[in-house]
Order: structure tokens, then C-alpha cells, then sequence
């Protein structure tokens, strides 16, 4: 009888991807969101992909935010719609504003509060991606003074945001990764916005439900 090679338990390993944003005012302390995000799985595997064999692509570049995610009737009742993250061209519903947060890049203005770092524990099954944006007082450029609109559709009132891989043409541009829908949040020129925005990359053998 033949013996068949043996097989180690790794082989046949899988990968769980895992995102989470809180986004706040740094000031105040104020958390506006704080929640899970939806994964384009079949974007997130081609940028991997790429990474690992150094194409020049697939790297995380910026965070896109948007105001297309929600709907708001005239009694207040929000209606989420459902995140975008089938297929390769998946997108927000209206990206209304885009950060580069790749420190690397001549277009991250501010690498110092804008940038992500890789995160390991010897020994886990498990890796972060911490990614740090924030929206300083003046930007974006033509928000209103105050945070007192009274139209959820308004430029910079975001409901949606989303993680985008680079592209080389241009920031903002690249495959969508992650998708989150969220209640309206307004960005005046009186307060800042801080996004902490982290995706877990683990082994599907050790995956526990403890959170990012």
C-alpha cells in the first residue's frame, strides 16, 4: 500500500477578513460612529494578491467618503441601503470626497495624521491594518460653518465611506475594499472628524469572535 503524503492543517488554511471604523471628533470626544463595515471580498483577494507579488498595486491608498447611503424621509425616518461590495467595479453611491491616507504618497499632505500602520502579535493568527484619517477644520473645501444642516443631503453630510486600493489613475480611483452605511454625519468647519478605521486579516483556523 502506498502512504499518502501527510497533511498539516495549515494547507488547507482559509483567511476571515474583519473591519471596524469609529469615527469621532478628537476635541470633544464625540463618537459619531462606531460600528462593523461589509467587505468586497473578491477586490480584497485581487489586492492581496497583487501585494504579496509585487505588482506596484493592490496596497491601500485612501478613504472615500460619500452622502449617498441613506434616505431620509420628511418625518426623519432613515433608511439605510445595502453596502456595495459584489464585484470588481463596486462603488459608494456618491463619493462625494476622497483622502489619500498612504504616508508613501506625495498626495497624503499631512503623513504625520494621515497614514496606516501593520500590526502583529509574534505568535497570533492574526494581523491589523490601522488606518488614521482625519478631516481637519478646513477641509473640505466649500463645507458650511456650522454643523446645524437641515438636508441629509447635503455635499458633506457623509453616510457612507469606504477603504480604496491605489490606482495609477489617480486618488480615488482604485478597486473598493470596504463599505459602511451609517446615519448622516455632517463636517463643518467647527469640528474636526477622525476616522480609526481597523481591518483584521486572520486565520480562519484560529477565528475567534473577539473584536477588533
Amino acid at each position: 500500500m502506498t502512504s499518502q503524503p501527510e497533511k498539516h492543517p495549515n494547507e488547507q488554511g482559509n483567511i476571515v477578513l474583519k473591519g471596524h471604523i469609529k469615527i469621532y471628533d478628537p476635541t470633544t470626544k464625540e463618537v459619531f460612529i462606531d460600528k462593523d463595515n461589509a467587505i468586497n471580498y473578491e477586490n480584497f483577494s485581487l489586492s492581496l494578491a497583487q501585494s504579496v507579488s509585487n505588482q506596484g498595486l493592490g496596497m491601500i491608498e485612501g478613504i472615500a467618503f460619500g452622502n449617498g447611503g441613506t434616505r431620509v424621509d420628511n418625518t426623519g425616518i432613515i433608511t439605510y441601503l445595502t453596502p456595495n461590495v459584489i464585484g470588481v467595479s463596486a462603488s459608494l453611491y456618491n463619493q462625494t470626497y476622497y483622502k489619500v491616507v498612504d504616508a508613501k504618497q506625495t498626495y497624503d499632505l499631512d503623513p504625520a495624521r494621515n497614514f496606516m500602520q501593520a500590526r502583529h502579535v509574534p505568535g497570533a493568527f492574526y494581523s491589523d491594518v490601522l488606518i488614521s484619517c482625519l478631516l481637519d477644520f478646513g477641509e473640505p473645501t466649500g463645507q458650511q460653518a456650522f454643523d446645524n444642516a437641515t438636508n441629509s443631503d447635503g455635499t458633506f453630510v457623509f453616510d457612507e465611506l469606504g477603504v480604496r486600493a491605489y490606482s495609477p489613475n489617480g486618488p480615488g480611483t482604485g478597486p473598493l475594499l470596504t463599505h459602511v452605511i451609517f446615519h448622516p454625519v455632517q463636517k463643518s468647519l467647527n469640528r474636526l472628524v477622525k476616522v480609526d478605521y481597523t481591518i483584521r486579516i486572520q486565520s480562519l483556523s484560529a477565528y475567534t469572535t473577539d473584536g477588533v
